[in-house]
């Protein structure tokens, strides 16, 4: 059965909560006071949740970090540091074919205050002309279609277009919280801080497929505010940063460390790893990225059992290959061995585990079309780089005529 997705403030909890009788679950976010502080899984019976049992469980989940935030929140101490003012953004959302999910998007961006922002909608070799129909209903967005195909190649475009020194990028299918954007900028007034990512929580859990993403392959990184500092820690141990579907950057540090990798990510070969890749060459740079849970978006999970397949398959397919670029091209010689503690210390335990049949193990289709995707993607960032010459070859022998 499904699982209800509830958004409740600890300091204001009704007295019984109701839901759909097909849930037989719920996954609550905890907030206080508007800040996203955990979250909690519990059962439902009979369509309603009683208020005694909800106080108890989300208390208990919360622990520690419900007491430390109420004291930051009595002491009016921000971890984040002082900053006279939040700069304007730029918010970009790179789409394809999408209208329906990326109607979603733009509906939250409608409900972000507005501090000056600039809206961008990069529409990525569409077929057809729906985006560009879609983005005429909402004034506040400008409209850019880019040909060159590939989510590293629009989000470049993004940032050439930005007119603003920091450029907050999420997914078409995503839906950022109201304080979204101004969470993420908060977080800039270190001039090291090159990157800024955000907490993912699911839209929706309606579908066996979108279960199985949250409890194998989750978006979120947790309620604690991090820094990773490129000074001291590994650069190909990126997962923990979080991913680009929240995500704002410093634009001109950026591009003087180059933008993303446009051989990397989806709708190239190499189907995804073009975030990881960005993040590694930051951290390496000695630059930092803060993980910020206060920047909290909600994200479309695939729905079918076959679209999770390919994700996963894609996911291992962009970790090899973006790993591949840092071997060959950055010189990290510390990645077969990175590769090697992968596959011994997590994907044959797992696999094993789910061969036996054990309890909560990982449905062997989905750990083997991973597993493929790891083994073609050394071959799939050098097929990709090909492509991408050609791809561009093309593109500016129409242009010269």
């Amino acid at each position: 059965m499904a699982t209800a997705i509830l958004d409740l403030e600890i300091s204001k909890l009704p007295p019984e909560i109701a839901v759909e009788e097909r849930y037989s679950k719920a996954l609550v976010l905890i907030r206080l006071h508007g800040k996203p502080i955990a979250s909690a899984q519990l059962s439902v019976v009979g369509g309603r949740i009683e208020g005694s049992q909800l106080r108890e469980t989300l208390m208990d989940a919360a622990g520690d970090n419900l007491w430390k935030n109420w004291l930051y929140d009595v002491l009016e101490w921000d971890e984040r540091g002082p900053m006279e003012a939040l700069p304007i953004a730029t918010v970009a959302v790179c789409t394809r074919d999408r209208p329906e999910d990326l109607r979603r998007c733009l509906e939250a961006f409608m409900l972000l205050p507005d501090d000056g922002q600039e809206y961008l909608v990069i529409d990525n070799c569409p077929a057809t002309d729906a985006t560009e129909e879609l983005v005429k209903n909402y004034p506040k967005v400008r409209y850019v279609r880019e040909d060159v195909p590939g989510s590293s190649a629009a989000r470049n475009r993004a940032l050439r277009e930005a007119k603003h020194e920091f450029v907050a990028f999420t997914d078409d299918d995503a839906v950022p919280d109201p304080n979204w954007l101004r969470s993420l900028l908060g977080n800039f007034s270190d001039p090291r801080v090159m990157c800024v990512t955000g907490l993912i929580m699911p839209l929706e859990l309606e579908t066996e497929a979108q279960e199985w993403f949250e409890r194998y392959s989750p978006h979120g990184r947790g309620f604690e505010r991090r820094i990773f500092d490129g000074a001291h820690c590994n650069p190909l141990i990126v997962s923990p940063v979080g991913v680009s579907a929240s995500m704002a950057l410093r634009k001109s540090s950026i591009e003087s460390i180059g933008l993303f990798d446009e051989a990397l990510g989806p709708g190239t070969p190499t189907a995804s790893g073009e975030d990881c890749e960005l993040f590694a060459r930051i951290l390496r740079s000695g630059y930092c990225i803060v993980y910020e849970p206060r920047a909290l978006s909600w994200h479309r999970h695939r729905r079918t059992w076959e679209e999770l397949q390919k994700t996963l398959h894609g996911y291992g397919i962009g970790v090899y290959a973006f790993w591949t670029r840092m071997f060959v091209i950055n010189r990290e010689f510390s990645v077969p061995r990175l590769a090697l503690g992968w596959l011994l210390h997590k994907q044959i335990p797992e696999l094993v585990a789910s061969l036996r049949q054990q309890p909560d193990a990982i449905p062997k289709d989905l750990l083997l079309a991973q597993l493929r995707g790891c083994v073609s993607g050394p071959m799939a960032y050098f097929a990709s780089r090909k492509w991408l010459q050609e791809v561009k070859g093309k593109k500016s022998v129409v242009i010269s005529h």
